[in-house]
């Protein structure tokens, strides 16, 4: 199968109709997209994986349906396998794949993130990520109530995976994302 954004686009849209998880299936999407052009890997490639991710999310919210049910139907449009278990690894506590390749250990690295950089930028009076740092990204990240949802632990365990220093990660993933600021929502009142 030839990976095609447009038709991987259709699929997320497809499935996916709230405006919150389309902007976080594009703003992670834009992060590893950003390290695929670090790392010289295939950005088209790891960007549909990205987008692809969480694409059965909405209708199978409940963890062991997603992403199972978005593997089975990956698997029957004839999606590749390494993309199928990219996406199975970044749910490795219930799917049990392990985080192996870049991609996967990328994959899960910047899921997360991307909530917490996007939350950090909507709180500014900016509501930009055009001036958004990544210090005050780490600051909010030390206010449990912040984005309580995001595991503080899957942020630090990310950035080891790809074995760089957290802040380093945040603002590689701020970057990757000030890219797409339109289409995320996040240019703000700059």
């Amino acid at each position: 199968m030839e990976l095609n954004r447009d038709d991987a686009w259709a699929l997320l849209a497809e499935y996916t109709k709230g405006e919150s998880l389309l902007k976080h299936a594009l703003a992670v999407e834009a992060a590893v997209r950003g390290y695929a052009r670090r790392f010289g890997e295939d950005e088209t490639a790891w960007g549909i994986t990205a987008l692809l991710h969480d694409f059965d999310y909405e209708r199978w919210p409940t963890l062991g349906d997603h992403p199972n049910q978005g593997a089975a139907i990956l698997r029957e449009k004839g999606y590749p396998e390494w993309m199928v278990r990219a996406i199975l690894s970044h749910a490795m506590e219930i799917t049990g794949v392990t985080r192996d390749t870049l991609l996967e250990k990328t994959l899960f690295a910047c899921d997360e993130l991307s909530g917490l950089v996007t939350a950090a930028a909507l709180v500014r009076p900016s509501r930009s990520i055009l001036d958004l740092e990544p210090r005050s990204v780490v600051k909010r990240m030390k206010d449990k109530a912040f984005a309580r949802a995001i595991r503080r632990e899957d942020l630090h365990a990310g950035a080891a995976l790809l074995g760089m220093p957290f802040e380093e990660h945040v603002a590689h993933v701020i970057a990757s994302m000030r890219e797409q600021a339109d289409a995320l929502g996040l240019r703000g009142a700059l």
